[in-house]
């Protein structure tokens, strides 16, 4: 059976419309939604800037106004000084002792007003009296015969100018009157004004605007960036007048160029200028401004109203992305049943892509899980390395004391054995008498050498207690009783405090620190005292108690020959010393104030103007214990 080829014929026509469609529609769907984006784009931003200049007519003229305003409201100051019979005086007859008068006057109006600064000059433009006279930088006696305003008040005519005084170097507006008497011109007065007053309020506003003088050059504006700018090319004659008259003195006056300038009708322009910032690729922003225009009345002078159009094309491009939006929904519409299967095909592919994802991070979080163990393992390792040096560390502390006051005890063995060896020899005198005393029957005798011999007896116990105490090892808590810790310090060093006047100006107070600590402390500042004072022929010592918040603080204070300046940087530091390397080991200030940190305490130093050294021990305060009964 065959078929017949015409029924195949109408195939390929269909085939070949639906590849046109294919090819042919998505592009055809773009340019028009872009067109009607565009054309949306334009339609609102010139309704827009319609607004917005309508706006900007309002406030142009309330700006300008007020621009206006705080001009004119200095415009009577220069001719009043022609009611003050001092200022004619002076300028008729400069030598006649009317100038500190004129000064004074001048200098009082000036305060009134407010005004910048007012002068007299006299017709050659040399200034007779002014404002400032009490100033560095006053103009009194300058030469101002070349200012554009002086020229114009000597004629008769207002004198108006803005410019950099050559004096100050300080930009203001100059308003001058020429100073007539019986018809003839005698001087002219001048009122400097300062008008950073609207541009401090136009920056208080977020207001962007300028005053632009009779040559284009910028004079106000809320940019600082922009002033001194000129917002049309200065021909060669002007600059040169510039130059001579030092208007701007030698300020460069570069031109004010726009990227971009486009007129829309009388006085208004739309006006594209670079930012301080850049965009993301790096490149300057552009920044878009609505510029209109108004003259000052009574002035050469305009004023320029800057309206950014940012916030305007960003909502005509939202537009715009509104109407192109809209006709792509419309049109995705009408196709949405050509791109059914491919919308279920998508959300496969996304559902497996999910799905994947899922797994990446499951996969992700097993292994942040098991570095975080291994990080916890090993933080937990380093720990217990911590804990187990500063057990170490502690336990070398401990040693380091424990030398300290070995030596301690061999540096004070000598005098230990003065004063056993004293005792000793007194008791083999004693006891050979008592025997021979005996054998004669003088009892009474006997008895009292035996009672001299226990008193030796109980002083040796008592310096060989003290050592034991002092050697013993201490703990890092306790309470320790200050009276009870300086009369062992005092009993151990009591061969070398013999000769030296002790002053005792301290309370008994129980402190947190080891009582074997706190003599060991003592013992240490005592012992420095007394090597410091050896040279002394009236050695004096001062021990200083005073409260202090929750601490008792401690000054051991000597008339020594002091510390030097250079010793001082390294007082508490280990092994160093300024005594003989026999007679110190340079760990005694070192252990003192570890010992005190470690019962949370201070120990530092103080080098009285008197003279001789002060150390003060700080240690916190706690409650007395109860006093337990001694065992018997």
């Amino acid at each position: 059976m065959k078929c017949d080829p015409s029924l195949l014929q109408p195939v390929q026509p269909a085939v070949k419309s639906r590849l046109i469609r294919q090819l042919l529609l998505p592009p055809l769907v773009i340019l028009l939604m872009v067109g009607l984006g565009m054309a949306g784009f334009l339609v609102s931003e010139n309704n827009g800037i319609r607004t917005l200049s309508e706006t900007g007519e309002r406030q142009l003229e309330l700006h300008a106004r007020t621009v206006e305003s705080e001009i004119s409201k200095y415009t009577y100051l220069p001719s009043l000084l022609e009611l003050e019979d001092s200022v004619s005086h002076l300028l008729t007859d400069p030598d006649g002792g009317y100038r500190q008068a004129v000064n004074e006057y001048l200098e009082g109006l000036n305060r009134r007003s407010r005004s910048r600064a007012i002068f007299v000059l006299d017709t050659s433009g040399r200034v007779q009296a002014t404002s400032n006279w009490r100033d560095a930088d006053s103009f009194l006696g300058e030469d101002l015969s070349f200012r554009a305003y002086f020229q114009d008040a000597v004629r008769g005519e207002p004198g108006r100018f803005y410019g950099i005084g050559s004096t100050t170097g300080e930009a203001g507006y100059y308003l001058a009157h020429g100073l007539e008497e019986h018809g003839k011109i005698i001087g002219v007065a001048v009122i400097k004004v300062r008008l950073d007053t609207l541009e401090e309020r136009w920056q208080r506003a977020r207001l962007e605007a300028f005053v632009s003088d009779e040559n284009g050059i910028i004079i106000l504006s809320s940019d600082p960036a922009r002033r001194l700018k000129s917002v049309r090319p200065l021909t060669p004659q002007i600059k040169e007048r510039l130059a001579r008259s030092l208007q701007y003195y030698w300020w460069p006056l570069n031109e004010l160029q726009p990227l971009a300038r486009e007129t829309l009708a009388d006085g208004v322009e739309k006006l594209t200028f670079p930012a301080n910032s850049e965009n993301s690729q790096g490149k300057p922003r552009e920044v878009a401004y609505l510029a209109q225009t108004r003259r000052l009345a009574d002035t050469p002078w305009h004023f320029t109203l800057l309206t950014p159009l940012q916030d305007l094309r960003r909502e005509s491009m939202v537009q715009g992305i509104l109407v192109g939006v809209a006709f792509a929904l419309l049109t995705i519409l009408a196709i949405a049943w050509n791109e059914r299967r491919k919308v279920i095909a998508t959300r496969l592919a996304a559902r497996e892509a999910l799905e994947e994802a899922n797994s990446q991070l499951e996969r992700k979080i097993t292994e942040r899980t098991a570095d975080l163990r291994a990080s916890n393992e090993r933080l937990k390792g380093q720990i217990r390395e911590r804990r187990h040096a500063e057990q170490t560390l502690r336990h070398a502390q401990d040693e380091l004391v424990q030398a300290g006051k070995l030596a301690a005890i061999g540096q004070m063995s000598t005098s230990i054995a003065h004063e056993l060896n004293q005792p000793l020899a007194a008791l083999r005198t004693l006891s050979g008498n008592t025997v021979r005393f005996l054998e004669r029957g003088a009892l009474e005798t006997a008895s009292a050498n035996l009672r001299t011999m226990n008193e030796l007896i109980d002083r040796m116990g008592r310096i060989t207690a003290s050592l034991r105490s002092f050697a013993r090892r201490g703990d890092d808590s306790g309470q320790a009783s200050l009276e009870k810790a300086v009369e062992a310090t005092l009993q151990v060093l009591a061969n070398r405090i013999d000769n030296c006047r002790l002053h005792r100006q301290f309370d008994d107070q129980w402190l947190a620190i080891d009582q074997t600590r706190l003599e060991q402390i003592l013992v240490n500042l005592l012992g420095n005292a007394l090597d410091a004072m050896a040279g002394q022929p009236l050695p004096q010592l001062w021990l200083e108690g005073e409260i202090q918040g929750d601490k008792y603080r401690l000054r051991v204070r000597d008339n020594g020959h002091g510390i030097d300046p250079e010793a001082r940087k390294h007082l508490f530091e280990p092994f160093f010393t300024t005594k003989p390397g026999e007679h110190g080991l340079g760990l005694g200030l070192t252990l003192s104030a570890s010992l005190a940190t470690a019962a949370k305490g201070t120990l530092s130093v103080e080098h009285p103007a008197g003279g001789g050294t002060a150390f003060v021990l700080a240690l916190p305060l706690v409650t007395p214990p109860s006093e337990l009964a001694e065992p018997l």
